[in-house]
């Protein structure tokens, strides 16, 4: 798949708000993880599978090193499985494409359901119970919380300032290809 300037450009812009957004983590993960989601559906909408899949794997690995979790820095194998659920989300949209409007919905809903399911199963009830250190392990409930209900709610808030962007956007790309 051969990637143009445009798509190149635009999953570029993504991913710089992605990482401007991750400065604000420390204030509240219900700032940056709906954008960090919306500009997710938005890269792949707009550029395609290949480049929602690089924001997917990018944007976990950058979240570390500008915020320095602790907890991932205690689990690494965290930061594979938030880049799998990234990957759900892309793939969900990807999929079920914009053709129609129910069916970006329903890729967007089901997809950061499904992306909510497998990290609370592969995060909140496999690795952190087992691999959390001793001295995080009253954190964790609320590190469960945080990575499974928390993702649902911000990928379904990203999904609805996707979808808000897509409305007027739609109009603009088919503008450009007439």
């Amino acid at each position: 798949m051969k990637l143009t300037t445009k798509q190149i450009a635009t999953a570029g812009i993504l991913l710089a708000i992605c990482i401007v957004s991750q400065f604000f983590k420390n204030f509240s993960v219900f700032i940056t993880g709906p954008i960090i989601n919306a500009c997710l559906i938005l890269a792949t909408i707009t550029c395609g599978l290949l480049p929602g899949l690089i924001l997917a794997v990018i944007t976990p690995i950058t979240a570390f090193f500008i915020t320095g979790n602790p907890v991932m820095s205690a689990i690494p194998l965290m930061i594979v499985m938030i880049i799998l659920g990234n990957a759900i989300l892309v793939l969900f949209v990807h999929f079920f494409g914009v053709k129609s409007q129910i069916r970006f919905i329903l890729g967007m809903v089901l997809g950061s359901v499904v992306k909510a399911l497998f990290m609370g199963a592969t995060i909140s009830y496999g690795l952190l119970p087992k691999m959390l250190p001793e001295a995080m392990a009253p954190k964790l409930p609320v590190l469960q919380a945080n990575f499974s209900t928390v993702q649902l709610i911000t990928a379904l808030i990203g999904a609805v300032i996707a979808y808000v962007i897509w409305i007027p956007l739609k109009k603009v790309i088919a503008a450009e290809n007439l």
